[in-house]
């Protein structure tokens, strides 16, 4: 157990969450949600008396004690699963995550999990997020997706972390294999709301996303009362005469959930092989080779891979880029349509 004091400073935040997180020394690493739920526990006191009303007054020079317990072990257990390690240090770790795996567990899926496999690399090294001893999961990637993932390995780490995503100022590009070829020339597409075309035919997508009125393991397009989202796809290659199916680099600013299989779907370029958004389009026979459409036909996965991962190291500033090869599914299926 540990003890934060300080005092609060001038022109302090009109909520008293806001003014402890402003004031509390950096050092403590402890993030709004953090400070949140270590009131709602009784374990700050202001000038001696405990304060649990995240939205209560505070005047500048109170005293703030924060009592912070040491890191507990996670309820999660971990799982001896293999796992692609990019990239690793004391602070964070940098993984290639296959097809199939699910970033953290849920009521559907217990075990098997990036968390999992996660838990028993560390072996109880963890220092603690959130004051559990378990990974500092950032962002998320779909369970049919592959690719770059950074998790945090102490609560400091993913404070610096997690701001750097909230301010959409880390690095996230993806290669998908769409039907039909985004392009700029496109009358059609020029006319869906939210759409608008930057230098170099950039298709920008603007919308807001929320979960379908009536299926709640979707996202829905809406333009109020969603949450602002932003990708921009970039047409790489194009496959088939005419253009049946293409290579798309997607970039996202915002990262909500299924973003690039949802915006892609609305503009009418859904990924190929996606059950959810991807759309009953059938592909012309004429337009690719046999052993093209067959390898189209049957790949049974969104083809999404996150391929680049950039930002600024939570500790050292320094900045980091990584780049991760094609699985060999995608870049099979690739190899096919190229014939």
């Amino acid at each position: 157990m540990s003890i934060i004091s300080f005092a609060v400073q001038d022109d302090p935040p009109a909520r008293l969450d806001k003014a402890l997180s402003r004031d509390v020394p950096e050092s403590a690493s402890l993030s709004r949600t953090r400070i949140a739920k270590l009131l709602e526990a009784g374990s700050i006191t202001i000038n001696g008396a405990v304060q649990t009303d995240p939205k209560a007054k505070i005047k500048a020079g109170a005293r703030v004690d924060i009592t912070v317990e040491e890191a507990v072990d996670s309820h999660i257990e971990p799982e001896d699963i293999p796992l692609e390690i990019i990239y690793e240090d004391d602070d964070l770790i940098v993984v290639n995550k296959p097809a199939g795996m699910v970033v953290h567990p849920a009521p559907g899926t217990p075990s098997g999990t990036l968390v999992n496999a996660l838990l028993h690399h560390f072996a109880g090294k963890l220092s603690g997020v959130g004051g559990s001893k378990r990974p500092g999961v950032v962002h998320r990637i779909d369970k049919e997706t592959t690719g770059l993932l950074v998790v945090a390995k102490s609560d400091a780490a993913h404070h610096g972390l997690a701001a750097q995503f909230a301010a959409h100022t880390a690095e996230r590009a993806y290669l998908a294999v769409t039907q039909g070829a985004p392009e700029a020339s496109d009358p059609r597409i020029r006319g869906v709301r939210g759409v608008s075309f930057e230098t170099g035919g950039v298709l920008k997508v603007t919308t807001q996303l929320a979960r379908h009125k009536h299926d709640r393991q979707r996202q829905a397009v809406l333009f109020e009362n969603g949450r602002h989202a932003v990708t921009r796809a970039r047409t790489i290659e194009r496959f088939g005469n005419p253009h049946c199916l293409a290579l798309v680099e997607c970039r996202l600013e915002t990262g909500r959930t299924h973003q690039i299989r949802v915006h892609m779907a609305h503009v009418g370029h859904g990924l190929l092989g996606d059950p959810t958004y991807g759309g009953r389009r059938k592909l012309p026979a004429k337009a690719l080779s046999e052993v093209s459409l067959e390898a189209a036909k049957t790949f049974n996965r969104q083809a999404l891979h996150a391929a680049v991962l950039g930002f600024e190291h939570p500790i050292s500033g320094e900045m980091l880029r990584f780049e991760a090869d094609l699985p060999d599914d995608i870049a099979g299926l690739l190899q096919k349509l190229r014939t």
